[in-house]
């Protein structure tokens, strides 16, 4: 029996039926289908062909069962029942997500008709509908959408829809008696002909998912538990990147850092190769001794055995004193030898030796020093071209490249520029004692479309000349270099487009501006620019701006 009870307009059923027992009251795919079949047929057994909707349920929960049967991945596997779901129940959207083991908030996992980034979307219990459900263990069955003050629609999938239209349904997963995720669809409230049978139905699937919600549960927790690790194993540096490719050279810098291997660092100028022999020398086992830094490209060949080496006094004209060569001051450290593929013929050969036998002998003097020193160099030339083309020596780009570390240029670390824009922001804001705290809309686009051909130290000039000319709290369009402002040559042919259109995405940018000045208060952002809040939602549909992406989430 299904006990039902009315409140603010919506429906909430908590399911209870004969031999259910109280710590799980879920339903099952044979009381199901012994409430499908009890209700179509008449009392001799004969089926009710009034009833057509018997066969598309049955042949919907077949399709499920087929699904979960393949060998696939189990993502893969519930993103294809809800297509299902969709396909054969006519479901609008539907939603599953996963009970954390561990805090019992449940995550959005897999959606269709929603758009969401993964991980972005939780509930924590008791939450909203979803976090009810799965705290209670209880369906829940809404057949007014729009008179539910409960539902937090996190996902703006219906934001610009009249919810009135919309029915809503959720339903506990459970595996082994616990709940271990939701399901939640939608409908439209006008092809419902019976909530009792929609929510019975999809309880039915739910049930036949719990196994599989389980592992993928599982699953997330080694996940998470692997990216504590990782982040735990992160060596200690001050390079700023979540990107994929820096994660891989953040695990090599790790691999070799506290070994006395010699490493040549490959990337292009401004890519931070610097930063690089700084972390692998501050994580290594000599992060106590110096690190000496020389710029080979600035060293002639008349200085170069004497600033690598040493002299003695009166060695040459001019050497008045002793001095002690970059080598014997790095004892016990690291020498950083930085673009050290524009050393001379002369001068690499002066340079292998000491790589070789650890050990030379100062200009003008007899003596033999002998030095424990871990060498890492860096260039932005093809070594492995040059020596080819015999403009550098083999054996010393041998000697040179026991372990190669390649740094990605920057327009390959997408997700890493804005990171490293707010960073740049902060640090001139402070420098230059001004209130400048963010970046425009406007002038994210730009940053995220341009090319970075000087790399992190163009985007860091880029920043500080903009936070100097920076009059209010944001960097803004207008105060990035003109080079960021003009388009790539490959776009430069397309048809600029009306001027309705332009205007409409400025219109846009300024409105995206205010509702992140408001956290997502459109009455607040009508205040700001000066309008009336029914004209901003007009245009927050218009333009299909999320005003909940910008709202603070303890908030929602």
């Amino acid at each position: 029996m299904w006990a039902l009870s009315q409140e603010r307009g919506h429906l909430f059923r908590g399911l209870s039926f004969p031999g259910a027992r109280a710590s799980c009251p879920h339903l099952t795919v044979n009381h199901f289908l012994r409430n499908r079949y009890n209700r179509n047929t008449n009392g001799d057994n004969t089926l009710n062909t009034a009833e057509t909707y018997q066969t598309i349920e049955l042949v919907a929960l077949h399709e499920v069962a087929r699904a979960l049967a393949r060998a696939d991945d189990i993502k893969d596997q519930l993103q294809r029942i809800l297509n299902v779901m969709s396909d054969r129940l006519g479901m609008e959207r539907g939603m599953i997500s996963i009970l954390d083991l561990k805090t019992g908030d449940a995550w959005l996992d897999v959606a269709r008709g929603v758009s969401v980034e993964e991980g972005k979307i939780s509930y924590r219990p008791g939450e909203g509908i979803t976090g009810k459900v799965a705290q209670t263990g209880r369906p829940m069955a809404i057949a007014n959408l729009g008179q539910e003050a409960h539902f937090l629609d996190r996902t703006g999938a219906r934001s610009s829809l009249d919810r009135k239209e919309l029915a809503f349904l959720c339903v506990p997963i459970f595996y082994q008696d616990r709940v271990v995720g939701v399901l939640s669809a939608d409908k439209l409230s006008g092809r419902i002909q019976d909530l009792d049978r929609e929510i019975e139905l999809l309880a039915a699937v739910a049930e036949l998912l719990g196994k599989v919600v389980y592992f993928r549960a599982v699953e997330e927790e080694n996940r998470r538990l692997r990216r504590i690790l990782a982040q735990a194993k992160r060596p200690k540096t001050s390079i700023i990147g979540r990107s994929k490719v820096i994660q891989e050279v953040l695990k090599l810098v790790d691999q070799v850092a506290d070994t006395a291997t010699t490493v040549l660092i490959h990337g292009d100028t401004g890519t931070g190769k610097e930063l690089v022999a700084r972390a692998i020398h501050d994580n290594s086992r000599r992060s106590g001794g110096p690190l000496v830094r020389i710029n080979c490209a600035a060293m002639p060949d008349t200085l170069l055995e004497s600033e690598l080496f040493g002299h003695e006094k009166g060695a040459f004209t001019g050497a008045i004193t002793r001095r002690r060569g970059r080598f014997e001051e790095a004892q016990g450290g690291t020498i950083f030898l930085d673009e050290v593929g524009e050393l001379s013929p002369i001068a690499q050969a002066k340079l292998l030796r000491v790589l070789q036998e650890r050990e030379f002998q100062p200009l003008g003097s007899s003596r033999t020093v002998k030095v424990d020193v871990r060498v890492v160099a860096a260039t932005n030339k093809d070594l492995e071209a040059e020596q080819a083309g015999g403009a550098f020596r083999s054996d010393l780009y041998y000697r040179l490249n026991v372990f190669p570390i390649f740094l990605p240029p920057l327009r390959e670390r997408g997700p890493d520029i804005l990171l490293l824009a707010d960073f740049f922001v902060l640090r001139y804001a402070k420098e230059f004692q001004k209130n400048v705290n963010r970046i425009s809309t406007p002038a994210i686009d730009l940053l995220m479309s341009y090319h970075w051909p000087g790399n992190v130290r163009e985007l860091e000039n880029c920043i500080e000349r903009a936070v100097l000319l920076t009059n209010g709290e944001a960097v803004e369009a207008r105060n990035l270099p003109p080079t960021l402002q003009m388009k790539p040559e490959h776009l430069q042919e397309r048809n600029r487009g009306k001027l309705e259109a332009m205007v409409g995405a400025f219109e846009r940018d300024l409105i995206s501006d205010a509702l992140k000045d408001a956290r997502g208060n459109q009455a607040q952002t009508a205040r700001l620019l000066g309008t009336t809040k029914r004209i901003i939602q007009y245009k927050v549909r218009k333009y299909e701006i999320q005003p909940q992406r910008f709202r603070i989430k303890s908030a929602e």
